[in-house]
């Protein structure tokens, strides 16, 4: 049976009280595991406004209705409202995805400043800013956390190290390429160990291998627009041949406004013969794999504003 892992990042403090529950709910009507992957600082969305700048940047607003999905009051927080510290004051939400019996990692610690500087940041700066989350998670599990999903797909050298040295086993942190279609453009491409400074790492990577569904709403791909109504028929396009897959979902999308898309999918996938697995399940059966060891690469993605992480062909 296939194996498609549902890779959950909760990158707000909205998300993280109202997304996660709602998302729980609906793993648990569908008997589907997942891995909840949560920021534990401050929550600055309201800094991304720093990117409009950045090429693409306008289109992707237009199309997935940020203000719609996030909420006016989040796009307003470390600018003209104070920056809510999520760990401190949802900890008990991150909780309930533990006790309902789903895996969690860490995301970040804040979303905004990780995804806007950690490619140029040092060595000091990573390594105090990843034990700043770990200490994070352990005061709120009570426990080390075994994963990690970069938030943005940005990572660096530095970073992926530290995952070693956190002994993490596995990680998400990120994607594989993809053609305009969706459709990847390597189909061996999965599993995978890095190097960095020339030596090869431990940790497994399990890279995103679909497109997000921001990416694709709003977008005309192959003639067709893809919309909230055809969505998860497009997706499910791309899953109907059989082989493991890695799916990231945000808790301010499919756990708020796009759980109608998330819900369709869940079951197709269901109807295609998928096992809907964590990070963890998915790990678990391929650990004793052979996997190929790649440089770190970045690259762009259709429907996505800047570089990000990609496994190299």
């Amino acid at each position: 049976m296939p194996k498609l892992t549902l890779k959950i990042d909760a990158d707000t403090y909205r998300g993280t009280r109202v997304g996660v529950p709602n998302l729980i709910a609906q793993l648990r009507r569908h008997g589907a595991g997942a891995t909840f992957l949560f920021s534990l600082g401050p929550d600055h969305t309201g800094w991304a406004l720093k990117q409009i700048f950045r090429p693409g940047f306008f289109s992707k607003v237009s199309r997935t209705s940020v203000v719609e999905h996030y909420g006016i009051k989040t796009l307003m927080y470390g600018t003209l409202l104070p920056a809510p510290d999520i760990g401190k004051t949802c900890a008990g939400f991150m909780r309930q995805a533990r006790d309902a019996g789903f895996e969690c990692g860490i995301h970040t610690w804040d979303h905004r400043v990780w995804q806007d500087d950690v490619r140029t940041a040092d060595a000091q700066w990573t390594v105090e800013t990843m034990h700043q989350s770990h200490a994070r998670y352990r005061e709120i599990f009570g426990e080390a956390p075994r994963t990690h999903g970069a938030a943005g797909w940005q990572m660096n050298d530095h970073a992926f190290v530290q995952l070693d040295q956190f002994g993490m086993a596995y990680s998400s942190d990120g994607r594989s390429q993809l053609r305009a279609d969706g459709r990847l453009a390597d189909q061996d491409a999965g599993p995978h160990r890095l190097s960095a400074f020339g030596k090869p790492l431990s940790c497994v990577q399990l890279p995103t291998t679909l497109p997000t569904l921001d990416e694709i709403l709003g977008r005309e791909i192959g003639g067709k627009l893809i919309d909230a109504g055809n969505a998860a028929d497009f997706l499910l396009q791309l899953t109907r041949e059989p082989r493991d897959h890695v799916f990231t979902l945000h808790a301010e999308l499919e756990g708020q406004k796009l759980a109608p898309i998330f819900e369709r999918l869940l079951a197709g996938w269901r109807a295609q013969g998928y096992e809907l697995v964590s990070m963890g399940d998915y790990y678990d059966s391929i650990r004793n794999d052979v996997l190929p060891i790649l440089p770190i690469s970045w690259g762009e993605l259709p429907g996505r504003s800047g570089e990000m992480i990609v496994q190299a062909m």
